[in-house]
């Protein structure tokens, strides 16, 4: 079985006799770290919606950064990252409450779709990326979970919407600062 091009295939041998496999490249690391990341975010929210619905601020503040895992996510594994959103709405309606947590995951796929699209299309820099995309997807996203959930009120609606793009703006904020603060590479 071959490796992906992204390990380093080296095997070395301890003093005492026993082979081991090196650490992936650090790409492949950064690919690990931000579908495991993304998917655990996901699953953690819609389980916490399932769990303990009358937190929705909470959660609300959380899908927010979640949004943002995912635009992260998509840097690392491009359209694959459609597949982790299926894995993810999977794994939380196994372990959810199944009538929140479809509601959850059907919002989040149909609002982290919006997401995708956005993000992929628009030929922007990351951080005007990331704020673009939360500011489709958090209205569209907030409006179907709260629908399905039968749970439709205005105030949620603002509220839902709010942090999410308030926490989306802040994380997009950063990187835009960030941005501005990287030192060239050298030569």
């Amino acid at each position: 079985m071959a490796l992906p091009s992204t390990w380093v295939h080296i095997l070395a041998t301890r003093p005492h006799g026993d082979a081991v496999l090196t650490y992936p490249h650090a790409a492949w690391r950064g690919q690990l770290w931000t579908a495991s990341a993304y998917v655990g975010a996901v699953v953690a929210v819609n389980v916490g919606f399932s769990r303990s619905p009358d937190l929705d601020w909470l959660w609300s503040l959380l899908v927010g950064g979640v949004l943002v895992l995912r635009d992260a996510a998509q840097r690392h594994w491009g359209h694959g990252v459609l597949g982790l959103m299926l894995l993810a709405a999977g794994v939380s309606y196994r372990v959810g409450n199944p009538a929140v947590a479809l509601a959850s995951a059907t919002a989040f796929l149909i609002g982290e779709t919006v997401d995708w699209v956005v993000f992929t299309t628009t030929h922007r820099p990351f951080a005007d990326r990331v704020w673009r995309s939360v500011l489709a997807s958090a209205p569209v996203d907030t409006a179907v979970f709260l629908h399905l959930a039968q749970i439709w009120s205005w105030p949620l609606f603002s509220v839902g919407v709010f942090s999410k793009v308030a926490v989306g703006g802040a994380i997009a904020l950063a990187l835009r600062r960030g941005a501005h603060h990287t030192t060239p590479p050298l030569s």
